[in-house]
């Protein structure tokens, strides 16, 4: 499966973005997906996951109660709805793909490109 995220840009502290992350391919509705972010000099990190039916979803600490992950497999798409975000939320964002639902990276087999997001206070 291939994944192209979208939707990255500036926006203020307290402001609201919404990811987008487009998968092709026809097994999308069995995968699993995630969103990682990698702010610059650190590590790459989770930051939300729900599971192939969207029955299930896990969110980082830091960003729980504020940031919102989605999926619509008629669209083949999964989404991650940022409000409230904070400085500390600047990073490039990632979706993956696994065969099992994690919030480990090196579960994910499949990796988009990636879409910067930039909060200033």
């Amino acid at each position: 499966v291939q994944l192209q995220a979208s939707g990255g840009g500036l926006v203020q502290a307290g402001g609201s973005l919404r990811l987008s992350c487009a998968a092709s391919g026809p097994t999308f509705n069995i995968y699993n997906m995630g969103w990682f972010r990698q702010a610059p000099g650190k590590e790459r990190e989770f930051v939300a996951a729900i599971s192939w039916s969207g029955s299930s979803t896990y969110y980082a600490d830091s960003v729980k109660g504020r940031f919102t992950i989605s999926r619509d497999n008629a669209k083949n798409t999964v989404y991650l709805q940022m409000n409230s975000v904070k400085p500390e939320d600047t990073a490039v964002y990632y979706c993956a793909a696994a065969s099992y639902l994690a919030t480990v990276a090196s579960r994910y087999d499949y990796w988009g490109q990636g879409t910067l997001v930039t909060v200033s206070s």
